[in-house]
């Protein structure tokens, strides 16, 4: 795919999933900003459940919340980002989706560099 088409890259997990002693939507922020991704945005679900049917929700002790970690970027970059993640454990679910970038202060992050 061409490096100037932009993409959404949705990775699903929970508040309660760990890599060692970090949390894995910390874990995976911290590679995008390593990685220089365009832009992360982690977002907390009130209730939520996947293939085990377990549902995440917040509880009184303790929370396992379902959360969301959004990428925006060029499809080739997320693609490569994505094969990086291979031995991140509890992510549930992994999605990429076509997108239009419109307009916002950020949006000059996203520019092709053909452009």
């Amino acid at each position: 795919m061409g490096q100037s088409v932009r993409k959404l890259l949705r990775i699903y997990t929970d508040e309660s999933a760990y890599i060692g002693d970090r949390k894995v939507f910390e874990y995976v922020a911290s590679m995008a900003r390593d990685r220089k991704m365009a832009g992360l945005t982690v977002l907390e679900a009130l209730i939520g459940f996947g293939a085990s049917s377990h549902v995440h929700r917040r509880h009184v002790l303790e929370s396992d919340r379902a959360v969301v970690i959004e990428i925006v970027d060029f499809e080739d970059a997320l693609r490569a980002f994505v094969a990086g993640l291979d031995d991140v454990p509890d992510i549930g679910l992994i999605t990429l989706e076509a997108i239009e970038v419109i307009g916002g202060k950020a949006s000059q992050a996203l520019e092709s560099p053909s452009q």
